[in-house]
């Protein structure tokens, strides 16, 4: 019973650590990378889809991302999916090709990025710090019952701590390294 309410915790904690990654990765640092697009829905024969789906995203060059789409009608959905998308780029097609240019960062959208990340990442802690809370009180219901010792629980409960802390860890761990890419010029 303590194994199965540890990996049903460890479980919940990853999913927090992997949403906190895709969270990451919709807030754009000043280079180009296709994953800033991952967000980006097209609509597609009446039905959004995912960008991915419809178009081949590639690096040109440190601050431009080429999409090529696979059906040419698709270009101007495409470009109209990414002004909506609220990521504040601006695509420019030209024939069957469109380019996106990733404007360089101030000082001041910076920062509000980095608070951004920092807003996401407590989140994420927040959400490890209830699946904590979770287990505990799984464990003290078991105490209650009588299913298991008070140094079970005890012991169940230093087993939940260490993976808060392993995963609270990571979080931050991520959080400076995006920070890092924010502040790089």
């Amino acid at each position: 019973m303590l194994n199965e309410i540890a990996s049903d915790a460890d479980t919940r904690m990853k999913k927090s650590v992997e949403s906190v990654v895709e969270q990451f990765k919709k807030i754009r640092t000043g280079r180009a990378h296709p994953s800033i697009l991952d967000s980006v829905q097209v609509l597609y024969y009446g039905a959004p889809v995912p960008l991915q789906q419809v178009a081949n995203i590639t690096v040109e060059d440190a601050r431009t991302l080429m999409i090529s789409p696979w059906e040419q009608q698709t270009v101007p959905d495409i470009e109209k999916a990414i002004y909506k998308s609220d990521l504040g780029l601006n695509p420019s097609s030209n024939g069957g090709v469109i380019r996106v240019p990733m404007p360089a960062l101030t000082e001041e959208t910076r920062k509000v990025y980095i608070r951004q990340a920092r807003s996401e990442a407590e989140s994420a802690r927040v959400s490890v710090r209830n699946i904590r809370r979770d287990a505990n009180s799984d464990l003290k219901d078991l105490l209650k019952e009588k299913d298991i010792s008070e140094d079970e629980e005890r012991r169940g409960q230093d087993g939940i701590q260490k993976l808060t802390d392993k995963y609270v860890a990571e979080i931050d761990g991520l959080l400076e390294k995006k920070e890092a890419d924010l502040m790089e010029i």
